[in-house]
């Protein structure tokens, strides 16, 4: 059995994910904030579905709480085998209207929340040789959609940082994978923040009025029920974990791609090419696709 550690499991596809895991005999992990108040239910729940599902306090934003997290999941396992870093949220609106912290906390949870769960298990499995981290990412992690600038921006963080660590870590039999959703109907919509500055927003004039446009839009595609189904992406989750070691790919986009797809076929072998000129690919080739 192995063991698996989700983040961001209350709702959506970390939810998700943590049930059809549990069902397909893996041992999970599932780690939300709040266990003891806001999501009590959700953490009975889950619990409930599965008794190989134990629901954990963490915070991706703070040092403290994912380390105290991780060392309660060690007291019982040696090694997480999968850490799947689903936890993520979402701002949208004019780019330039967003305060500097406002940006800091999408980073702190979409990337710097992505880095400490890493980190808190990657020593055990370069040393086993063995694990796999997935890092789910976006559409909006490879194109730039307006009025999202400052969610691309944290996902395009989170896409660096993954191709990177893929490399440096696969010669120790450790597997580092991103997907990337479209749009799905799940809570991160419904969790949406808008930007602060409104100063910022009544000097764009008449042309203030196209994020609220464009949201309207998405919401009736909501209502309507024309996202795909989410347990897509959850399925691309465990196809990745069921896949051999060292032939899992480095991107899989699921859903709407707007031209992701293939923007990923053709950007990996120039990408791989840094291996070459680098003069490090006998060190760190074959850990491309």
């Amino acid at each position: 059995m192995k063991n698996v550690v989700i983040t961001g499991s209350s709702s959506g596809f970390g939810e998700s994910a943590a049930k059809v895991f549990a069902d397909s005999g893996y041992r999970v992990w599932a780690s939300m904030r709040d266990i003891a108040q806001r999501n009590a239910s959700k953490k009975e729940e889950l619990e409930s579905h599965s008794s190989e599902i134990s629901v954990i306090e963490m915070d991706v934003t703070d040092d403290n709480s994912v380390k105290v997290g991780f060392s309660t999941i060690y007291e019982e396992v040696e090694k997480v085998d999968i850490l799947i870093n689903n936890a993520g949220i979402m701002f949208t609106g004019i780019t330039e209207a967003f305060s500097i912290e406002q940006a800091h906390k999408q980073m702190n949870t979409n990337y710097y929340g992505a880095i400490r769960a890493t980190q808190a298990v990657l020593p055990e499995m370069r040393s086993s040789g063995s694990g796999l981290i997935i890092n789910v990412s976006s559409i909006a992690g490879r194109i730039a959609v307006p009025y999202f600038g400052t969610y691309c921006a944290t996902k395009f963080a989170l896409e660096a940082y993954s191709q990177s660590l893929r490399y440096e870590v696969a010669p120790y039999g450790v597997d580092i994978a991103l997907v990337e959703p479209g749009p799905f109907s799940t809570g991160l919509f419904a969790a949406i923040q808008q930007p602060e500055r409104t100063d910022i927003i009544n000097s764009y004039g008449e042309l203030k009025n196209v994020p609220e446009s464009l949201f309207s839009g998405f919401g009736e595609m909501l209502k309507n029920g024309e996202f795909p189904d989410p347990k897509l992406v959850v399925d691309a989750y465990l196809s990745l974990a069921e896949s051999d070691p060292g032939t899992r790919p480095m991107r899989t986009q699921v859903g709407v791609s707007w031209g992701v797809d293939e923007l990923n076929r053709i950007s990996q072998p120039i990408q791989d090419n840094i291996l070459e000129g680098l003069q490090i690919a006998e060190y760190l080739g074959g850990v491309s696709k």
